[in-house]
């Protein structure tokens, strides 16, 4: 077997060679929780998440690979109730790239960190051939508060499940970029620390946070079904697609389900506490168009399962995303 690209998806591929490589060469207890930052024992409970971003092209409207970097390995602590504090950044910098681009990528990430609340604090940069270009790798160190239990197997029948805003925005601008579309649609890679901290804050009940990248909506959901062996039913009609994006689907064929995003999450928490979280979330930065999107109940037989009633009626089911699917968006 050979590496492809379909290895690269955040579907089902990805999830095979994660098992078959990565989890038997590292295998330990913390790893194998396979969350989206790892919370380790040290002086305070220590969450840790690294990332590579690959993203073409660097710069695209509302956004940059240094923007990109950053937001999504801030996510990827938050997601476990950590305060993000710390990041290391890698550059492998193709020759023939732009110093100009460069200083731009490099200023954007600075500046999106200090949104985040977080401090670069150690970096590498490497060159290599090629034709100009840029890829970055990220680390993440933040700390998790003592008896904060945030996890992708705590998702329970009763739950409801949020989703903080439209989907599909990063993936429409990626791919529109490539194929010299011109539209109003603008990536929303943003860091969701202002939505987490709200929440935490006032005390909301979360189970379950997942920042709604790779593989789009359906493939977070169903990899949650299947952690928590429960049946998470969405609304299609509920779900928040903007006109543009929606526009956009319709054009190329496209399912908003499995196009990614990189400032959205989705929240699983009991029923009686989804209209203040809601609130919450409407009121903080990047959280304006928050909707409760499905609801959690007993899994089937003791396995996950991912349906979504249509607007028709109907049941769908729905799995991760299989093969390359989409092209790639970070």
């Amino acid at each position: 077997m050979v590496i492809t690209m379909a290895h690269g998806s955040g579907g089902a591929a990805t999830s095979e060679l994660i098992d078959e490589i990565f989890a038997k060469a590292f295998d330990n207890t913390v790893l194998n929780e396979m969350e989206d930052s790892a919370v380790v024992e040290g002086s305070a409970r220590i969450a840790m998440t690294t990332d590579s971003f690959v993203v073409t092209p660097l710069e695209y409207p509302g956004g940059d690979i240094g923007r990109l970097a950053v937001c999504g390995t801030v996510n990827d602590l938050l997601m476990r109730g950590a305060t993000p504090k710390y990041l290391t950044c890698g550059y492998i910098i193709q020759e023939g790239t732009d110093v100009e681009l460069l200083r731009r990528v490099a200023t954007s990430m600075a500046e999106t960190a200090r949104e985040a609340g977080v401090t670069i604090v150690a970096g590498d940069t490497k060159v290599i051939e090629g034709n100009g270009g840029i890829m970055i790798n990220t680390a993440g160190v933040g700390f998790v508060p003592e008896g904060l239990e945030i996890s992708a197997t705590r998702i329970q029948p009763g739950d409801v499940v949020l989703v903080s805003g439209n989907l599909g925005d990063h993936h429409a601008t990626i791919l529109g970029s490539r194929m010299n579309i011109t539209n109003q649609i603008e990536s929303d890679n943003a860091p969701l620390t202002d939505m987490v901290a709200t929440l935490l804050a006032h005390k909301i009940p979360v189970h379950c946070m997942r920042d709604v990248t790779r593989g789009g909506l359906a493939t977070v959901l169903k990899e949650l079904s299947d952690s928590s062996k429960v049946t998470i039913t969405l609304e299609e009609e509920s779900l928040p697609v903007s006109p543009a994006v929606r526009d956009f689907c319709g054009l190329l064929g496209l399912d908003p389900l499995y196009m990614g995003n990189e400032g959205k999450m989705i929240v699983a928490l009991p029923a009686e506490a989804a209209e203040e979280a809601l609130q919450l979330l409407r009121g903080a930065n990047y959280g304006a168009d928050a909707v409760q999107i499905g609801v959690v109940t007993e899994g089937i037989d003791g396995h996950g399962d991912l349906l979504v009633r249509t607007a028709i009626g109907g049941m769908r089911q729905l799995d991760v995303l299989q093969g390359e699917g989409l092209p790639r968006i970070c």
